[in-house]
């Protein structure tokens, strides 16, 4: 038995804990949209042809604002192809993912679905194969209340009211050779910037995200955010950070640390945006929308999935529908732990994806839908984080990784609300072996008692829940977690996440 211990203070504050960390992500992708939320023919479609069961579930994971189109798709995607009589709408073919978009489901129809499932939309604007221009013309369509063509043609289309589009990303990924359009750093930073500045000229209280690396990992990084901001800093709020995540080569070990890289990952977007601040002498702040991020196989997509062919476009094929394991979800709450540690820059998070693509929720044409692992962590944490990020630097040992070096056996994250003196502990164990008993002194939080606890873990690391057995994992009481004498003592098993809401 190894021992780890901690203490809460209310003092040592991240930052205040924003709705929008819990965002999600929706992209014209595989059967995410098509089979996925939008299956007319299903016995739980509503009358708009969304499933009433994936309502439910998106409800319930409690995702904030949705980032929508894309992704690679917004890349080649024309937005009027979007909007109008459905059966006017035109076939296209999707290059990103070597799809046919009947474009079935476009902008009016996804801003009902958010409103079912009460999320925010977040637009993703096309740099790729268009510009400033049609980004304008898609903030007219959305944003004006009327008297303008564009904004009459919305109302003649249905939507009297303005969609009210606050967050708006500037291109996707532009930094990435796969990237329809694909730009250098300086080419891009200046479409950017321009697009930047007119949008303003419409609406100047407009939040805009520039793209940032794709990948920690890419041979530009670095210098790919100073050079667009160097660029783009007067006219963004956010700058974007992208990362997945996947075991390799049954290096277990490394994978359970995975948010180690996240760290350095936010670690330096930050400090070179504040470098570029500090350059230009100003008293501004640039903000992280880390807009995707999650456990994604991509070896298997580049040994499997990918679709080929000049007479092969099909509609929703099964793309990146990854099969989730506990290692995977506790992986995942590691991710959001890291996200919450860095509350006071990271703002804005995206989960990528939602329903059958790299998603939470899996569906089955004509069938069920289910959890997959990893929806429990992030559901829990979006109920229970609420109010501010504290510190929670916890004393524990470490053990050695072939990827990231010497690592702290025990991640950690807490959240206090001032208004209701509720709080929150995140924890993981990141040994393979060993059972590790963490006690956190919370005396300095009032008279606590554990009100819910939620434990992650199996003996068979690699459980997974799949359509025939859609409920072998879920989350069970951590019976340890109790707090005696103002300390909160938890045991944490082998390859585990847990949450404890205190009251």
């Amino acid at each position: 038995m190894t021992d780890a211990s901690s203490t809460l203070d209310p003092n040592h504050s991240v930052g205040p804990v924003q709705r929008r960390l819990f965002g999600g992500f929706v992209e014209h992708l595989g059967r995410h949209i098509y089979d996925g939320i939008f299956e007319p023919t299903h016995p739980e479609a509503d009358e708009d042809g969304f499933r009433r069961d994936v309502i439910a579930l998106v409800r319930e994971l409690g995702v904030s604002t949705i980032r929508y189109p894309g992704g690679n798709f917004v890349s080649g995607f024309q937005w009027e192809d979007s909007v109008g009589p459905r059966e006017d709408r035109p076939r296209r073919l999707d290059l990103a993912w070597h799809s046919t978009e009947t474009n079935e489901v476009g902008l009016h129809e996804f801003a009902d679905w958010l409103e079912k499932v009460g999320s925010e939309l977040m637009l993703a604007v096309n740099l790729g194969t268009r510009g400033t221009r049609e980004a304008l013309e898609l903030l007219e369509y959305a944003n004006i209340p009327g008297g303008t063509a564009l904004a009459e043609r919305r109302i003649g289309n249905g939507r009297r009211e303005p969609f009210g589009v606050k967050m708006w990303c500037l291109g996707n990924e532009m930094d990435g050779p796969w990237q329809v359009g694909h730009r250098s750093a300086e080419d891009y930073g200046k479409i950017a910037a321009q697009t930047a500045k007119a949008m303003r000229m419409v609406d100047a209280d407009l939040e805009l995200v520039v793209c940032g690396s794709s990948s920690a990992h890419m041979p530009t990084f670095g210098e790919w955010e100073r050079t667009v901001l160097t660029h783009t800093y007067d006219d963004v709020d956010y700058i974007s950070c992208h990362a997945y995540y996947e075991e390799k080569g049954g290096d277990l070990g490394s994978f359970l640390a995975s948010a180690v890289d996240m760290d350095r990952f936010i670690e330096s977007v930050v400090a070179t945006a504040d470098h570029v601040g500090a350059v230009r002498g100003s008293q501004k702040r640039i903000d992280i929308a880390f807009d995707e991020w999650n456990v994604w196989y991509q070896s298997r997509f580049e040994n499997v999935d990918k679709i080929a062919g000049l007479d092969n476009w099909p509609v929703a094929p099964r793309l990146l529908e990854d099969v989730y394991s506990v290692a995977d979800a506790v992986v995942f709450g590691s991710l959001m732990i890291s996200l919450l540690n860095h509350a006071d820059r990271v703002t804005s998070a995206s989960l990528a994806q939602l329903v059958n693509v790299i998603g939470p929720i899996m569906t089955e044409p004509g069938g069920p839908a289910w959890r997959q692992t990893t929806f429990f962590p992030f559901s829990i944490t979006s109920r229970l984080a609420r109010g501010r990020a504290l510190r929670l630097p916890v004393q524990a040992g470490t053990y050695p990784t072939e990827r990231y070096g010497e690592v702290p056996l025990v991640d950690a994250a807490a959240t206090h609300d001032d208004e209701t003196g509720r709080a929150a502990v995140f924890l993981v164990n990141r040994s393979t072996t060993e059972e590790l008993t963490v006690t956190v002194d919370v005396t300095r939080l009032g008279d606590l008692s554990v009100e819910e606890s939620h434990l992650m873990a199996d003996e068979d690391h690699y459980a997974k829940n799949t359509l025939e057995d859609p409920e072998r994992v879920t989350t069970r009481r951590n019976e340890s977690a109790r707090v005696v004498d103002g300390r909160l003592t938890v045991a944490l098993p082998p390859v585990s996440w847990t949450a404890v809401g205190l009251a």
